[in-house]
């Protein structure tokens, strides 16, 4: 059993609360992943600006804010994110709040304030911004950590160099360092050079470079987004975007249909514990909208693949 605190089996993403799903939704999403043993939610002060009027983010941090009020006490770890908030309506992805330090520092503020917290245990800087020196970063997180308001963090949608760059900075200087690493990753891939629907940040995309990284760099958590591309892999209603429609991923889809069948379980669920059960280990983060997928995500980390099953999976491209 690990002890590494910022792991988990499954994380739940909640970037829809306040905005597809209302307060009594997102209560009951959160209220059944708790009592099924879930640690941690993860949010973000700009989701959702696009499901939003105002073209601006907070209302998923509001509803967990207004969660916590009502379950006073509740042992759960909050994750949220800055530096992707839009400047203006429509300012995504060409125009956003960036991770300069006094940025940093005032969404911190407001995340606080909307998550009616004194600290969040997981703070990332969401996205890649070139514009701000590592050691800037490094120090402005660090500085966080050591005033404890957050308990760590971490970068989402950076390339691993860069991550490991971080590392060599906050080793040097003697401030704490990056020890979370969140990309997109699933079992399917999509072609290799091609643009990948709904993802604008290319440096989003969990490379082999990372997962590298990750093997190396033992206390380093994955955390892996759209783990279940949307829903692709059980619902007719949600086809594979067409970057994935390859003939590897035919070859995938087969064995996973295979072993998902042999076990009774959707293909999803083998999905999330080949990701959870991989060397390394990989948490997955899930957006639920009912309790039913909060429920199939749960056992679908918990199942165990055998070695023949695992290696049927990863033999396939």
């Amino acid at each position: 059993m690990t002890t590494n605190p910022l792991h988990a089996l499954v994380v739940l993403g909640t970037m829809y609360f306040g905005t597809r799903l209302d307060d009594r939704r997102s209560f009951e999403v959160l209220d059944r992943y708790i009592e099924l043993g879930g640690q941690w939610i993860d949010t973000s002060n700009n989701y959702s600006f696009w499901e939003h009027e105002s073209g601006f983010g907070g209302q998923s941090e509001a509803v967990i804010g207004r969660w916590l009020r009502a379950n006073q006490g509740v042992a759960v770890r909050i994750s949220t994110k800055v530096g992707a908030q839009p400047t203006h309506r429509g300012g995504f992805p060409d125009h956003l709040e960036g991770l300069q330090s006094d940025v940093v520092h005032r969404s911190l503020d407001a995340s606080l304030e909307r998550l009616g917290v004194d600290r969040v245990d997981l703070y990332w800087a969401h996205v890649e911004d070139a514009s701000v020196p590592m050691r800037t970063l490094v120090e402005t997180f660090g500085g966080l950590q050591a005033d404890g308001r957050v308990g760590a963090y971490g970068l989402s949608n950076h390339p691993s160099w860069l991550f490991a760059s971080a590392r060599e900075i906050a080793k040097r200087s003697g401030v704490a360092g990056p020890v979370a690493y969140q990309q997109r990753y699933s079992y399917l891939q999509p072609a290799p050079g091609a643009p990948v629907t709904g993802q604008p940040l290319p440096l989003g995309m969990l490379s082999s470079d990372g997962l590298e990284l990750l093997r190396r760099e033992v206390d380093i958590t994955g955390w892996v987004y759209t783990s279940l591309l949307l829903g692709a892999y059980d619902r007719d209603d949600r086809p594979l975007p067409d970057e994935y429609r390859h003939p590897g991923n035919v070859r995938r889809m087969k064995v996973l249909s295979e072993i998902a069948s042999e076990r009774g379980v959707q293909r999803g669920q083998i999905v999330l514990a080949w990701l959870s059960g991989a060397q390394p280990g990989l948490v997955p983060l899930v957006g639920c909208s009912d309790v039913d997928q909060v429920e199939r995500a749960v056992t679908g980390v918990q199942l165990h693949l055998t070695g023949e099953e695992r290696a049927r999976l990863d033999a396939a491209h």
